[in-house]
């Protein structure tokens, strides 16, 4: 597994990303000016694909963690695939792929159609996305509500940042299933909000969010269980890999959307959010490397409340328009603050060895 507290510098970690960033803007100005002709146009295709990078960036915080949390307890041969083939799926898959696929299916048009549409009648691109953006929020907002829950409804959990609130949660998890009843009631209770027309499209891609959550425990459940004939560095693999291939498609559901807001270029749109998928791969490896959930005993309680803050935020989205901002900076905020209480649970702990380690010497 990867070994913690690496002595590599914080930068050293986004030596890669850098890379990709100077490479992805260069590529945003020769496309900029390829479309455009002109100097203004190619200067608001280069600002374009950077709010995009600094979008996806803000509101993977999240992700970064919860992966590094996974990551952490996988052997080196996944954590190597998934750092290399798993950004690759995310990158092209969910950047380049999955809008593809969409248009696709809602178009009922061939692959080679719909990147002559992207190309050529970006607008017309845009508005099928946007018309498909009611079932791809209800199914990644069911699926990553399912993930926070599942993060808080645990009776091994001992470590509470809101202690009064997180301790009933855990007592609560006794109760087989009361995550998914609470989740089927969320959906109800949001389908009764909806337009007549809109209800059995929510309904249904919440459904499909929720069983696949299940799927995915399930198998990784029995690859587990298969492995645990197995030596240890056959452990923690496949089943690991899949989730976290899942999760990161949730998070990226939104972005991509979101991204219609700023252009209807599929191309830009990639670039954009590529830039941002390589820091957040850089951002997971330096958290297990470093150590830093272990350093920082809150920080992953800010991404789990964040990724629940999320959630609730693409169901609200089937309703009314929530700026992908407000959204990013929501989730940062959360993150910030159960840092803020993770470096003063730090200092605390300090204070109260302080007299301790005196006492020991002077005795």
């Amino acid at each position: 597994m990867i070994q913690p507290r690496s002595q590599t510098s914080a930068l050293g970690y986004f030596k890669w990303a850098f890379i990709v960033t100077a490479l992805g803007l260069l590529l945003g100005v020769w496309l900029g000016w390829q479309s455009t002709g002109t100097f203004s146009g190619t200067m608001t295709v280069f600002f374009i694909c950077a709010v995009l990078a600094v979008l996806e960036i803000s509101l993977s915080f999240d992700n970064a963690i919860v992966n590094a949390n996974k990551l952490k307890d996988m052997t080196p041969v996944w954590q190597h695939r998934f750092l290399t083939w798993g950004i690759i799926i995310a990158v092209f898959g969910m950047r380049i792929v999955f809008p593809l696929l969409i248009v696709v299916i809602a178009a009922n048009i061939g692959p080679i159609d719909a990147v002559i549409l992207a190309a050529v009648r970006p607008e017309e691109y845009a508005r099928i996305m946007n018309d498909a953006h009611l079932p791809i929020a209800a199914f990644g907002g069911t699926f990553l509500m399912m993930v926070g829950l599942n993060y808080f409804f645990d009776q091994e959990k001992d470590v509470h940042w809101i202690a009064w609130l997180e301790r009933k949660m855990a007592r609560f998890a006794t109760i087989k299933g009361i995550e998914i009843a609470l989740v089927l009631s969320v959906i109800l209770a949001f389908s009764t909000l909806l337009e007549a027309q809109y209800v059995h499209t929510f309904v249904y891609a919440s459904i499909y969010g929720l069983l696949t959550f299940l799927v995915v425990e399930v198998v990784g459940g029995l690859l587990d269980a298969s492995q645990q004939t197995m030596s240890a560095a056959a452990k923690g693999g496949f089943g690991a890999f899949l989730y976290l291939e899942v999760l990161d498609a949730s998070f990226s559901f939104d972005g991509v959307i979101g991204a219609f807001a700023l252009t209807q270029n599929l191309f830009i749109i990639a670039i954009g959010l590529g830039i941002g998928a390589m820091y957040v791969r850089s951002m997971t490896v330096m958290l297990v490397e470093k150590g830093t959930l272990n350093e920082y005993r809150y920080l992953e309680h800010g991404a789990f409340y964040a990724i629940l803050i999320l959630s609730v935020v693409m169901y609200f989205q089937t309703l009314i328009h929530i700026p992908e901002v407000v959204t990013g900076l929501g989730g940062a905020g959360l993150i910030g603050l159960s840092l803020w209480s993770s470096i003063r649970h730090n200092r605390r702990e300090e204070h109260e060895e302080e007299p301790n380690a005196r006492f020991r010497v002077e005795a």
